[in-house]
């Protein structure tokens, strides 16, 4: 799985977003930050603890130009009855990308072999499209949309400030590192 440093593949999917269903592509991805947001399906349990934290941070995420595609292998039917009946879901603004096919699941490598659902993988992919940094977790375990955000703010940072980067638990605003020689066992 080195997916790391190398750049999405072609798909195309439909989507549910802002009460309609639009047809999406890695074509939408150009340009902007962009996080894939995998999931293993609608109607379940830290699913929509997830989607709802993401939901909450959606809007800090836009003014960064990062769009978010929370993708399951459910239907983009399905996304939008859960989004009707689900409180946490409704609050959802982002693309919840329909699957069933596999496609891009499997372009990202987060597909269970035998199962037909995708891990917890988060992905955060450049406005060339290149993946900068990902995070797989087990089922039961939910990811934290804040941590995320940070994660964004470390990578667009690096991004425009070559010959810097940013060390653990870096928030915006703090000192970062230019690494030389002159730093390998002081730190």
């Amino acid at each position: 799985m080195a997916l790391i440093n190398t750049a999405i593949k072609p798909f195309k999917a439909t989507a549910y977003k802002a009460g309609k269903f639009v047809d999406i592509s890695d074509a939408d991805t150009k340009g902007k930050w962009s996080i894939f947001f995998f999931y293993p399906a609608d109607f379940t349990f830290v699913c929509p603890t997830e989607l709802e934290d993401l939901a909450d941070n959606y809007p800090e995420l836009q003014k960064l130009n990062v769009e978010v595609f929370s993708v399951s292998t459910d239907t983009h039917f399905s996304h939008k009855a859960w989004h009707d009946t689900s409180p946490a879901i409704g609050k959802i603004n982002y693309y919840m990308v329909g699957d069933q096919s596999g496609t891009i699941t499997n372009n990202f490598d987060v597909m269970r072999p035998g199962v037909g659902l995708a891990d917890r993988g988060t992905f955060l992919v450049d406005p060339d499209g290149i993946i900068q940094f990902m995070e797989i977790t087990s089922e039961g375990v939910g990811r934290n949309a804040t941590e995320l955000l940070r994660k964004v703010k470390a990578a667009q940072y690096v991004a425009s400030h070559p010959g810097e980067v940013c060390p653990a638990k870096w928030e915006e605003g703090e000192k970062t590192l230019a690494p030389s020689l002159d730093l390998v066992g002081k730190i």
